[in-house]
């Protein structure tokens, strides 16, 4: 192991980088937080230079120095300040039960002033240490190591996360293998950032940041960190977080304002911190609407957008109206910083906009999932996400400056989902074991391994067959030491939708009366939005059967809430999504069977096994949930593993062509000539005509047609035996 190093803020950063090569020569492991973020009390706030983790030295906090202090008087600045930062750390460890021992907090705590020159403290300096940059390992030689078992809380109460998990007390749970002991041991066990959350919370660079990850791996954990982290230190910044689902709204105030009170004992500012939906509505703030108003644009509404751009294309719309309009005057910005959660689902335009009304350095940093974006359009590039200068250059860049906060940062581990469910639900959602091929793939094959997979056989290259697995260090140890994969997702059939609805129902009945788990565990999702609320009273009328509550997210809650206590959450899939639940019914899964607009519909189940942070329960009827059971049934054979060919360029190209997103005028038409070619051909079956009977006309184009695909296309389906 070695010091990990987290670029923060230093106001000293060069002198700041150079103690971090230092520390890196004397320290074997641990963490050094360059610019650790503000310690405050209700009265005063303290800046850290560098916050050295260490289980060989324990816990020292550095203050770079602006002066070298020469007489007496000088000195006193130097000591209080140092008595400042001292008391600050010590009452934040004490509000942590696991840091204290009796009356005192267990872990050392050193603090340690650096000067450009070496200097000698006068004789009456009781505490603290006072050096320069040369003897800085010697002044932290006699330091105290940690207790071994401190090293983990102390992390967690650091980095502001301690009381982030568990959300429940659980107390109800008396069974000590019930599933609501599983969850009170899964809970526990989600207490500390690992060190890309790290990165990503604490480090924000001098502009752009992007940061990737599969669902569960703590991007929103982390926007929200990063928010408080930046309201910390800068108070006076206007600072917004959006995003696209209207259900974050609750999540996210709920952990800016828990991380904000660690940082400053208060409430966040939120005339200054605004938490806001990226489009808005009325009666509700939005950046869209913040922007338009701005500039004293008019304000679209959704049935405007609706009736004038066309489904589907809605919020594109007017943020490209309002780019336009905004494109030839010289508005005031608005924002100091923008944090973007659901970064996939956004239209390049909404981005332009934010780029245009954020003041220098543009710091922007949004994070998405590209398997969760619920239209067929993969997440646009960087370049076309900000668009080109006038002359033709990237307006947005993430260069990596070595000695910098991270531009460009994955986060592998996935907390949220087993990973059995995550490679289930990659399998149908990429098509992998699907009859007809895959219907969609990644441009960078490497981003497999970087989202937490390895190459268990064959090659990760375009062409190649490959079989990939979930690693080991992509998923937390309590996952397989506390769940099996045969329950952790679980597929089922049925004929009708009522048998559906009716063993789903048994089942929560079993849940809440066998398992230990509540109401507000449970979240039923349903994948077609439009036919969501007939769909949903039919499973609500089989579950008041039972006696159990239940209400439609959205419908009989308020936009931003979807669990309600006592009360079993249905969803949407757009009100699930950056949702989640321990135990989830991911209902109607012939839905991702159908074949106009794959890509979304299979995105769409994607993202409904996603929100399950334990359990997952697959479900479908009729003849097309056979279509998944097949699938599903392949990948569990598989034993969860991924084994097919990855694309050609070419190929690539063509499976986004065969999957592109279609209009519902396309959809129609494409029916009717699938319906006509079929009667055709079965015409020709029966020996009604033959081809000589055609006109001549339509058999020159069809062969030509015929032709012409064998030649340009290639058979993109592949055999995984």
């Amino acid at each position: 192991m070695s010091l990990e190093v987290i670029y923060g803020e230093p106001r000293h950063r060069a002198t700041a980088i150079q103690l971090a090569g230092i520390l890196d020569s004397v320290v074997s492991s641990g963490t050094v937080y360059l610019g650790y973020p503000v310690l405050a009390s209700a009265d005063e706030r303290v800046y850290v230079d560098a916050l050295l983790v260490s289980g060989e030295r324990g816990l020292i906090a550095f203050q770079i120095a602006d002066d070298v202090p020469h007489q007496d008087g000088d000195w006193r600045e130097h000591i209080e300040n140092q008595d400042r930062l001292y008391a600050m750390l010590l009452s934040h460890l004490n509000r942590h039960d696991s840091l204290r021992r009796g009356r005192t907090v267990a872990v050392p705590i050193e603090t340690v002033t650096i000067f450009a020159e070496e200097v000698d403290p006068p004789t009456w300096v009781e505490h603290g240490r006072y050096t320069d940059l040369t003897h800085v390992e010697a002044t932290i030689e006699s330091s105290l190591p940690l207790e071994p078992n401190l090293l983990i809380p102390l992390q967690a109460a650091l980095e502001r996360v301690t009381n982030l998990k568990p959300i429940k007390r659980r107390a109800d749970v008396t069974e000590a293998t019930s599933r609501g002991a599983i969850l009170r041991k899964i809970e526990k066990g989600i207490s500390n950032l690992d060190r890309w959350q790290k990165q990503a919370a604490i480090e924000t660079p001098e502009g752009p940041q992007r940061i990737r990850g599969l669902a569960g791996s703590g991007k929103t954990i982390v926007l929200a960190l990063k928010a408080a982290y930046l309201h910390a230190q800068h108070p006076n910044w206007s600072i917004v977080v959006s995003f696209q689902s209207r259900a974050l709204h609750q999540q996210f105030e709920r952990l800016v304002t828990q991380f904000t009170y660690e940082h400053s004992n208060d409430a966040p500012d939120y005339e200054k911190l605004q938490i806001l939906h990226a489009w808005g509505a009325s009666g509700r703030e939005g950046v869209y609407k913040k922007i338009a108003k701005h500039v004293n644009a008019p304000f679209r509404d959704y049935s405007f957008a609706m009736s004038t751009f066309g489904r589907g294309n809605e919020f594109r719309g007017v943020c490209e109206e309002l780019l336009q309009l905004t494109e030839a005057g010289k508005s005031e910005p608005l924002f100091d910083a923008v944090l973007v959660d659901e970064a996939q689902d956004l239209p390049s335009a909404f981005f332009k906009l934010v780029h245009r009304f954020t003041r220098e350095p543009k710091r922007i940093i949004w994070a998405f999932d590209e398997l969760q974006n619920l239209t067929e359009s993969a997440m646009p590039s960087t370049d076309e996400l900000f668009g080109e200068d006038d002359r033709g250059q990237p307006i947005v860049t993430l260069p990596q400056v070595e000695g910098d906060a991270r531009r460009d940062i994955i986060l592998p581990i996935c907390y949220r989902n087993t990973p059995w469910s995550l490679a289930a639900a990659h399998s149908l959602g990429f098509g992998i074991y699907r009859d007809g091929g895959l219907v969609q793939h990644f441009d960078d094959t490497d981003l497999w391994t970087q989202i937490g997979y390895a190459v268990a056989g064959g090659e990760l290259q375009r062409g190649q067959q490959v079989v990939l697995e979930r690693s080991r260090a992509s998923s937390p140890e309590y996952f397989d030491r506390l769940l099996n994969s045969s329950d952790a997702v679980m597929f089922r059939s049925f004929s009708s939708p009522a048998e559906q609805d009716n063993w789903v129902a048994d089942e929560i009945q079993k849940n809440l009366d066998e398992d230990e788990i509540d109401h507000d565990d449970i979240l039923i999702v349903l994948p077609d939005a439009v036919r969501a609320k007939r769909r949903a009273s039919q499973i609500r009328s089989a579950l008041a059967r039972r006696g159990i509550d239940s209400h439609l997210a959205g419908v009989d809650t308020s936009a931003d809430e979807v669990f309600i206590e006592g009360s079993v959450a249905l969803a949407n899939i757009y009100r699930a999504k950056g949702n989640e639940a321990p135990m989830v019914y991911a209902l109607d899964s012939q839905y991702a069977a159908g074949s106009d607009n794959a890509v979304s519909r299979r995105n769409t189940i994607f993202t409904a096994i996603t929100r399950s942070r334990a359990w997952v329960r697959v479900c479908g009827w009729g003849e097309e949930s056979r279509v998944i059971a097949e699938e599903f049934a392949r990948v569990t054979e598989k034993q969860f593993r991924l084994d097919f060919r990855i694309p050609t360029a070419p190929e690539l190209e063509q499976i986004r062509r065969i999957h592109r997103e279609r209009s519902a005028d396309e959809v129609a038409t494409l029916k009717r000539a699938t319906e006509a070619l079929t009667e055709v051909i079965e015409a020709f079956d029966r020996d009604e005509f033959n081809f000589d009977e055609l006109p001549p006309a339509i058999r020159t184009k069809l062969a030509d047609l015929i032709d012409q695909a064998a030649s340009n296309g290639n058979d993109t389906t592949h055999d995984s035996d």
